[in-house]
């Protein structure tokens, strides 16, 4: 009887004490939060959330590349939409009865009793007549957005687009919501959380007919958007706009760096596209046309992502390694033996600037011979092996064979062998030099993209070292910067034996025989080399790399030219006139000019 008492009371103890936690959470509800008092009253009060405008983007001389321009989207509550005119509602839209029909479905699918977005990014201009008549159709409302606008329809592969958020992207990231948007590509998918600023929102009251009758709670609900950060590039917006007029009707790429700190100046892909195009009611169709029915593919970065080999030019590189590793001077003579592989031009027997000069391809099999074969063992496999792994060590400190840490999304790393590559292709100890010879000149298995191009181009320019390329100056009002940008990459060659490779690449342009004669200015004296990335069956491609002038450097730059043949005759002159509209912001050689604007190189060649 007594172990019956002391149950009661716990038991009578338990129940008051969950009576107790009940009154306290019911007065909570009453009393204290008001969101209750909000969910009771959701059909009569609606949320606009306050879209912040993302942040502008300039170049470097803070010119404008990307504003914002105000757009609306058109919501929708399902349960609310009873009764309507829908011929009239989709004349005033502009839209047909199936989409329509489709378009509502859509919404239901999401829920009957919540907004969603019904026509998404309608320009303020033509939502001007919609909204007039938006109160004879229950259940819709404007909710206000802003749309990018460009200025100038140039760099679309820099800027790259936003797009509405994937559900994928909101299960990862809870600061997204359904309808939110986000940079997909370029430097809006870079710099989304600097450019998206941060949501706000108004609580409004309204009546059975969705009209507007107030703020709730004079705005105690309400909060402000913030304004996105705006990013200031390194892009010199008017000779990026050149760049893309002389590579308009040609396929390939362009990429100038300011040498002394990484500044990517132009980045250019060509064909490109509108960047407007990708903007508004018409996006996803125009995206669609873009990568359905262009054979071209716009949409692909060939600047930092289509692989080549690199030809020619790779032969400056080898000039270093081979001084640095001492199995060359400058003084040392190899003869043009055109019987172990074949060479153009007329030599003979040539020192390293001559060399380079004539392009010599025997000259450089000896020196990568030297280089893989450095005599260290009696087998010439584990011989091999190891002159490879220090040739590989050396010219991957140039940024080759690697992704370089810049603030380009879907930048490529190329492809630099190395001892693993080949024994997974031939089998251990089964190759030697007499395999791979064909990376002396560039050619064999490896693979560069043309931003690494226009860095060895800005690595020369420096005499050995280099800073990350990079597309964005300055960060907000503070104008910062990532710490990786202003991070100097050595390359391990003493800067002496710059001196002959540069020596040489003034020659390539500006001696009689030079092969790159087309690029030769009157008023500043350019470097460079040319390069032939060769394609069996089709013409070859064209490609040149240099910088300017040669003491203090303000510019270099890799130019590929697709199936267009040789490099001096298409590449060599686009780059001389890039760098004297850079430099001096005008074009002495008209007719130079008139032949690279009407040149054509757009046939299609099939894999």
């Amino acid at each position: 009887m007594k172990d019956f008492d002391d149950r009661k009371y716990v038991v009578t103890a338990i129940i008051l004490v969950t009576s107790f936690i009940y009154l306290i959470r019911l007065f909570y509800v009453q009393v204290i939060d008001d969101s209750y008092k909000l969910s009771a009253k959701n059909q009569a009060l609606r949320t606009l959330v306050h879209y912040p405008s993302r942040g502008l983007i300039y170049d470097r001389n803070k010119e404008l590349l990307v504003f914002n321009e105000a757009a609306y989207d058109l919501m929708v509550t399902p349960k609310q939409t009873k009764g309507i005119d829908t011929t009239a509602f989709c004349e005033i839209v502009g839209i047909t009865k199936e989409e329509y029909i489709a378009k509502m479905e859509k919404a239901k699918s999401y829920s009957s009793y919540k907004a969603s977005v019904f026509e998404k990014q309608i320009p303020s201009d033509q939502f001007t007549s919609i909204s007039e008549k938006l109160y004879l159709f229950s259940g819709f409302y404007g909710q206000k957005r802003t749309l990018r606008k460009y200025p100038k329809p140039i760099a679309s592969h820099v800027l790259g687009y936003i797009g509405e958020v994937s559900l994928s992207r909101i299960k990862k990231n809870p600061y997204y919501k359904k309808s939110d948007y986000i940079g997909i590509r370029g430097l809006e998918k870079e710099y989304e959380k600097e450019l998206r600023g941060k949501r706000g929102k108004k609580v409004l009251m309204v009546d059975v007919h969705s009209r507007v009758k107030g703020s709730y709670q004079n705005g105690a609900y309400d909060t402000m958007a913030v304004h996105g950060t705006n990013l200031y590039t390194s892009i010199d917006r008017d000779l990026q706009e050149y760049a893309e007029h002389l590579m308009k009707n040609k396929r390939g790429s362009v990429v100038a760096i300011e040498p002394s700190t990484g500044e990517i100046l132009t980045l250019v892909t060509a064909p490109s596209y509108d960047p407007n195009f990708l903007v508004g009611r018409n996006r996803s169709d125009n995206y669609n046309s873009l990568v359905a029915n262009d054979s071209l593919n716009p949409l692909f970065n060939r600047a930092i992502d289509a692989q080549y080999r690199p030809g020619s030019i790779f032969k400056l590189v080898q000039s270093l390694v081979g001084l640095e590793q001492g199995v060359i001077t400058t003084e040392t003579r190899i003869k043009c033996n055109r019987g172990i592989i074949n060479c153009h031009g007329n030599h003979s027997n040539d020192k390293l600037v001559e060399a380079i000069q004539h392009s010599c391809n025997p000259y450089f099999y000896q020196v990568y011979k030297r280089l893989i074969q450095p005599g260290k063992y009696s087998n010439i496999f584990k011989d091999s092996e190891a002159g490879l792994n220090e040739w590989h060590r050396m010219v991957s400190k140039f940024g080759f064979g690697q992704k370089l840490e810049s603030d380009i999304p879907g930048i490529s790393g190329g492809l630099l062998p190395d001892v693993a590559f080949y024994n997974r292709w031939y089998g251990e100890h089964r190759w030697a030099f007499s395999t791979i010879y064909s990376n002396s000149i560039g050619e064999g298995e490896m693979g560069v993209v043309p931003i690494q191009m226009a860095n060895l181009a800005a690595t020369l320019a420096n005499k050995g070292f280099y800073y990350t390329p990079h597309l964005v100056k300055g960060i907000g009002e503070d104008f910062s910067i990532r710490e990786v940008f202003t991070t100097k990459h050595e390359t391990e060659i003493t800067p002496k034996y710059f001196d002959p490779v540069i020596e040489a690449m003034s020659a390539v342009v500006n001696l009689p025989g030079g092969t790159a004669r087309q690029a030769r200015l009157d008023s500043i004296e350019v470097c460079g080399k040319t390069g032939t990335v060769q394609n069996p069956d089709r013409p070859d491609h064209s490609v040149f790399i240099c910088f300017a002038p040669r003491d203090n450097p303000k510019i270099a730059i890799a130019v590929y030219v697709e199936y267009s043949d040789y490099g001096g005759l298409w590449s060599a002159p686009i780059s001389s006139l890039l760098i004297e509209k850079y430099l001096t912001g005008k074009i002495n050689d008209t007719e130079k000019e008139k032949r690279m604007l009407e040149a054509k190189f757009l046939t299609i060649y099939e894999k």
